[in-house]
């Protein structure tokens, strides 16, 4: 299924050179590097050395690792490729009253390149299908913040610093 780029959309995205694959054991190093990169940013306001940051960083993906293995045991864990090459992960789950994306992270040199849009854009359209409500728990700072505006999720709860944000199919504004 494949939705037209927006405008914002940095570069057109060929649908058929992204695949997904189901994540393995195999996989865990790929994902707490992936996680490394998308914390990279933020690791920089604090003040350890590389070596604590590293540290603290990978303890984190552990929790986090263990944390979805826990809490979301019914879930897709998915790899996503580019051209054959791993490039980030998708874990959803499809529950009776709605679709969660549990985590969606891309590598850095991947992000703003409209393969995040594009697999958001198809999710929703898979709510659409199924008459059923997208959410995420976004990060309050996430700069990705913007991209679930701008397809239509809203806030619907905050906890802690994590934000519940809801797509719902029967929304006059659609994901384009």
């Amino acid at each position: 299924m494949t939705s037209p780029s927006s405008e914002s959309d940095r570069v057109a995205v060929r649908r058929d050179a992204i695949t997904f694959r189901a994540a393995t054991d195999d996989d865990y190093d790929f994902e707490r590097l992936l996680y490394h990169d998308v914390r990279r940013e933020e690791m920089e306001l604090f003040p350890f050395g590389d070596e604590q940051k590293l540290q603290f960083l990978d303890w984190q993906f552990a929790a986090q690792h263990k944390h979805y293995r826990e809490h979301y045991p019914t879930c897709d864990w998915n790899i996503i490729e580019k051209d054959g090459a791993p490039i980030g992960r998708l874990i959803i789950d499809r529950w009776k009253d709605q679709i969660r994306i549990v985590d969606i992270a891309l590598r850095s040199e991947t992000r703003n390149s409209g393969i995040g849009s594009m697999l958001l854009r198809e999710i929703l359209e898979q709510g659409r299908e199924a008459g059923l409500p997208v959410t995420i728990h976004v990060e309050a700072h996430n700069p990705a913040m913007h991209l679930y505006d701008r397809l239509g999720f809203q806030h619907v709860d905050t906890s802690g610093v994590y934000h519940l944000m809801r797509w719902s199919p029967d929304q006059v504004k659609t994901a384009s």
